[in-house]
């Protein structure tokens, strides 16, 4: 089968008033873990739980959904996973109420994880250079580096009050396993050329370089990317990837794996594409449509092949790669008629073969 979708967390059946911010890995022979969040309002500052659900079977069956991370009466969320196969386990990071960020780790493939170590201390090392109100991890998955490096973007805001702008971006990183971590430099903040930067995913090149694709209000309505030697410092000027269309929306970016055949080291992309003629939702942001998803033979410097998965509404994503699918999982649908509250989380599988054909 080339294309199959099953819906895996959805606001009345998980007992939540919305569901949101989707994460996914893939952890190998047929393992996935897919996360999200469970609010009790429509609201990016409602009391939240983080989700998770496994399935053992390249996504055709899933475990129930569980908690995996609350506190009460708190926000709880962006989770970002990591699968880091060198020290056999999953990393998992996240925030509580923009203001802490704690990190886990499950050495069983995420049947368990360690009680959570507070790692906002590495955030407070920004205060010199950037006074934040706001902070928060991804969200979606992270990487590790071919270095042993773990690697997650940031962002970081300095409104007031509970305001996520304007807002700037960053890396975080741990070169021992998740024990410590440690602040890279800013990468872009909030200006004219590119105003507030947040959301943002990474992605190792085949020359060691990181690449983040970065989510940004500016009216072009593209995507922006900078680069790094390491992930942490000397990045380069941030420059608009022409090619990706922004609707002001948190996308995912993964790479395929050497397991992939020929397709190994395909970089893959998902976004909500839109669709012509539509105009601004509120404020600047774009409906959030047309998910498409986009392949890249040359390290993101052209897209070429490209396809929808879902055609109406549907919003953040991530995106993982193993056993010769992509698996993409997504919001999708209409909760209520306010803007940003999607019916659920459904993840599409699907092979490269079906981006390359034709619709």
């Amino acid at each position: 089968m080339q294309f199959m979708t099953v819906d895996l967390f959805d606001n009345e059946r998980d007992g939540f008033t919305s569901v949101r911010i989707p994460a996914l890995v893939a952890l190998g022979g047929g393992k996935l873990l897919a996360f999200a969040v469970g609010r009790t309002q429509v609201s990016d500052w409602s009391e939240s739980k983080i989700l998770m659900r496994r399935s053992e079977d390249m996504g055709l069956t899933w475990s129930p959904a569980r908690v995996v991370a609350e506190m009460a009466g708190s926000v709880v969320d962006n989770p970002v996973p990591i699968v880091d196969k060198e020290r056999a386990c999953i990393h998992l990071l996240y925030q509580t109420d923009y203001k802490r960020c704690f990190y886990t780790k499950s050495t069983d493939g995420g049947e368990t994880f360690a009680p959570p170590a507070d790692i906002t201390a590495t955030f407070e090392q920004y205060r010199p250079r950037y006074s934040w109100t706001v902070i928060a991890p991804g969200p979606g998955h992270s990487i590790v580096l071919r270095s042993g490096r773990l690697l997650v973007p940031v962002w970081m805001a300095a409104g007031i009050g509970k305001a996520h702008r304007p807002s700037c971006i960053a890396t975080i990183y741990s070169d021992d396993g998740g024990a410590t971590w440690q602040p890279g430099e800013i990468v872009h903040d909030n200006d004219d050329f590119l105003p507030n930067p947040s959301e943002t995913v990474a992605v190792e090149l085949s020359d060691g370089r990181v690449m983040l694709n970065i989510r940004n209000e500016s009216s072009r309505y593209r995507r922006a990317v900078a680069y790094s030697p390491d992930g942490a410092t000397r990045w380069t000027p941030v420059e608009f990837a022409d090619a990706l269309y922004e609707p002001i929306c948190c996308a995912g970016l993964v790479r395929m794996g050497p397991d992939e055949g020929a397709d190994a080291g395909v970089l893959v992309f998902t976004n909500p594409a839109g669709k012509p003629g539509e105009v601004p939702r509120s404020g600047k942001g774009m409906p959030r449509t047309n998910l498409t998803v986009r392949l890249s033979y040359d390290e993101g410097r052209t897209w070429p092949f490209s396809r929808s998965i879902e055609p109406e509404l549907a919003g953040y994503s991530d995106v993982a790669a193993g056993d010769g699918f992509i698996y993409c999982l997504y919001e999708h649908g209409a909760g209520s008629d306010k803007p940003i509250h999607p019916r659920g989380i459904r993840l599409a599988r699907f092979t490269v073969d079906w981006v390359k054909e034709r619709e």
